[in-house]
């Protein structure tokens, strides 16, 4: 009979597991911007679930929430090291997303390149309270429970979080229509080596970032500038006398271009779009990064 209660009580911790999964997955890769590394969070929040009394948890979803953001906070504090002696700039690992993604504001927003990088700037404490406050609208005392301090010190952190976020963010959320058409632009001129044709897509501010992670040739700081980069763009294109081809795909749930050269995958370019023209591009290389852009992964904010 004891051993038929512990299976019930194993089955129903699964089963909440499971139900949560997708959740909890958005909530450590929003944090770590890293597919691998929530996949460790998720293991490891496992892994702490399974021991839990689960008929003594008021609310499940918030205690897994809550052991997943203390797994990623943890993460988070080491993988700044691993950050600092990353060669050239570092980007988030780009997700294959479904469309239906990009049709969710909040969501696509939350997980935008742009976005992410935004919430690089912030200390591992203001990103966490940011992500589960503004994100997932996750209440100051749970959130004061998951990262070990007062609710009136988190209240403190969000707001400072939120000023920071906000000064640097997008100034306007385009309809996934807009940053399609911008794409299509981007990717004909790339693919015909169209200076004038790539002018006219780049915002004058564009900003141009590669991440190779010292395995693939990347560019070793960001550009500025849309002569810079599209003459940057055409320039190595012209001097490399390659195949190139854009095919279209939904990266962090935005329009983004999945490259080949030569047939082969080469790597993902995340755009951001504001007022029709592109305004930053994220040029992912690094072959460890591109394992999760062959088959959707799916993410949710509930």
């Amino acid at each position: 009979m004891a051993g038929g209660g512990r299976m019930d009580r194993a089955t129903e911790a699964t089963g909440t597991f499971l139900a949560h999964r997708d959740l909890l997955f958005t909530v450590a890769y929003e944090m770590l911007g890293s597919a691998a590394d929530a996949e460790d969070v998720l293991q490891e929040t496992w892994l702490r679930w399974v021991k839990v009394d689960v008929e003594q948890v008021r609310d499940q979803r918030a205690y897994l929430v809550r052991i997943a953001t203390r797994r990623s906070l943890d993460r988070l504090r080491a993988m700044k090291r691993r950050k600092e002696a990353y060669v050239g700039p570092w980007l988030p690992e780009p997700l294959l997303t479904a469309p239906d993604v990009a049709e969710d504001v909040e969501l696509a927003e939350s997980v935008s390149m742009a976005l992410m990088l935004v919430l690089e700037t912030l200390s591992p404490t203001e990103r966490a309270v940011f992500v589960l406050r503004e994100v997932f609208d996750v209440g100051y005392e749970e959130i004061a429970a998951a990262v070990g301090k007062t609710p009136a010190t988190v209240r403190q952190i969000a707001h400072r979080a939120r000023r920071h976020v906000d000064a640097r963010r997008p100034r306007e959320v385009v309809s996934p229509s807009q940053a399609r058409a911008a794409v299509e632009s981007f990717r004909r001129a790339l693919e015909t080596r169209d200076l004038q044709g790539l002018l006219d897509v780049l915002a004058p501010e564009v900003v141009l970032v590669s991440d190779g992670g010292g395995v693939k040739q990347a560019v070793p700081r960001p550009i500025t500038g849309a002569g810079k980069v599209a003459r940057m763009i055409v320039g190595g294109l012209g001097k490399a006398r390659i195949a190139l081809t854009g095919e279209p795909t939904v990266v962090n749930g935005s329009p983004a271009l999945l490259l080949r050269v030569n047939g082969e995958i080469d790597g993902v370019i995340a755009v951001r779009v504001e007022d029709a023209r592109i305004t930053g591009l994220y040029y992912v290389r690094n072959p460890r990064k591109l394992t999760r852009i062959t088959s959707e992964t799916p993410l949710t904010l509930r």
